[in-house]
């Protein structure tokens, strides 16, 4: 059978890893390299995500998928740390004490945002999906601890529609991160950067399909019972891409998924601006919502300087001059002289991940429709947080589901 898979991102080609032994398969990838957002850049004698990653233990199908790769041995477990930026002071939020220390939550707020994590990672978070993260967390913890500590993390993740975000996705991004030790949690890196993943995919599916670079595909159309995709005939086509990006797919507007824009700064530094902290967040309004040290996270020894990523999200197009006022506010904000930014990149994605609002599941696509194959971050592994496991099991589910239904 004649397979189309439109995507060359994670999901994309997990599922050509799958279907391509017994299938003819081509990979359709816009961009001029595959990975999607698990992309890289290739700095010196190093390579760097374009987007920061890291993964979880629990993130078991995307470790057995290194296993099968025979790249699993790379995989380290790091200690992430974490904090938070507010007039000026770098308050780091790692073990008891610095927790106890933090002046901008009660004593009480403390302790029921403790309870919160604990009981975090047990609750049903498919019954939290019509309740707003805002009413979920006053409810629970009080007004004061939701505007000094989770309103800043939703207005620098989700801007305007902060109040339309369900309390689903917060308690699972609250309980993917629980898993911490007495000074931080236990965080997966493979050991040269996820490009190795990308690679090892890459140089499996290209003996098996044709992988067809700056090849976009934004439409198909069905001609006597075959996909027609840029004049090839295909007996099935799957859809990695965002389901309103691709015309004449016969979707119906209504299940049009609502998505984000990311934009991510990385820079080359000399300095640690962060007090030893990884993922720090900002209090304050910024430019960005976060700083990620990631050579607070992975040695700085095996890239000779210190490299930090500045995380900023959008909704449309990307703010103009967006990456000046980064710059400028960053050297500002934490007393770095722009002359000390040994260089820069921006990577841009106006479809970084779904929003994440009140009855979301309901929009949730299923993997067929109108006989067209659908798979990514708009998919059930995906919710109610996109990871790089759910883009495996995605890739993985609809493969067997296109397999089941050639032998059925």
């Amino acid at each position: 059978m004649r397979i189309c898979i439109i995507g060359g991102g994670l999901t994309g080609l997990t599922a050509a890893y799958h279907l391509g032994n017994d299938h003819e398969v081509d990979v359709y990838e816009k961009r001029r390299s595959l990975g999607g957002c698990l992309s890289s850049y290739e700095i010196g004698d190093y390579h760097i995500e374009e987007f920061y990653h890291h993964c979880f233990a629990w993130d078991t199908r995307l470790i057995s998928l290194m296993e099968s790769l025979h790249i699993s041995d790379r995989l380290e477990w790091l200690k992430g740390t974490t904090g938070y930026f507010a007039g000026g002071t770098v308050y780091p939020l790692n073990t008891p004490g610095e927790i106890l220390k933090y002046p901008l939550l009660t004593f009480p707020d403390k302790m029921r945002l403790g309870l919160l994590t604990l009981q975090s990672r047990k609750m049903d978070v498919e019954s939290l999906d019509h309740i707003t993260a805002r009413d979920f967390i006053v409810r629970r913890i009080g007004e004061r601890a939701y505007n000094s500590f989770f309103e800043p993390l939703l207005v620098s993740k989700f801007g305007d529609s902060r109040n339309d975000i369900s309390a689903a996705w917060l308690i699972s991004r609250i309980g993917i991160r629980s898993n911490r030790g007495i000074s931080g949690e236990s965080l997966g890196y493979l050991k040269g950067g996820f490009h190795m993943l990308v690679d090892a995919l890459s140089t499996h599916v290209g003996r098996q399909c044709i992988i067809r670079l700056h090849d976009p595909v934004t439409s198909i159309t069905r001609e006597h019972g075959k996909w027609n995709v840029h004049g090839k005939l295909y007996d099935t086509v799957i859809s990695t891409i965002p389901p309103n990006l691709l015309a004449g797919s016969g979707l119906p507007e209504s299940l049009s998924i609502p998505y984000q824009g990311a934009a991510c700064m990385l820079l080359s530094l000399d300095q640690d601006v962060t007090s030893g902290t990884y993922w720090l967040n900002m209090r304050e309004r910024a430019p960005y919502g976060a700083v990620i040290s990631h050579t607070n996270f992975v040695p700085v020894e095996r890239y000779g300087e210190r490299l930090v990523y500045l995380a900023s999200y959008f909704q449309g197009t990307v703010p103009v001059g967006l990456d000046h006022r980064m710059i400028d506010d960053f050297c500002q904000r934490f007393h770095v002289d722009s002359a000390a930014i040994r260089w820069h990149r921006m990577a841009v994605d106006p479809y970084a991940g779904p929003l994440y609002t009140v009855n979301f599941r309901k929009k949730i696509l299923p993997y067929e429709k109108n006989g067209l194959y659908l798979a990514g971050m708009f998919s059930f592994p995906n919710y109610p947080e996109r990871s790089m496991n759910g883009a495996v099991v995605a890739g993985e589910e609809v493969a067997d589901l296109v397999s089941r239904g050639v032998s059925g």
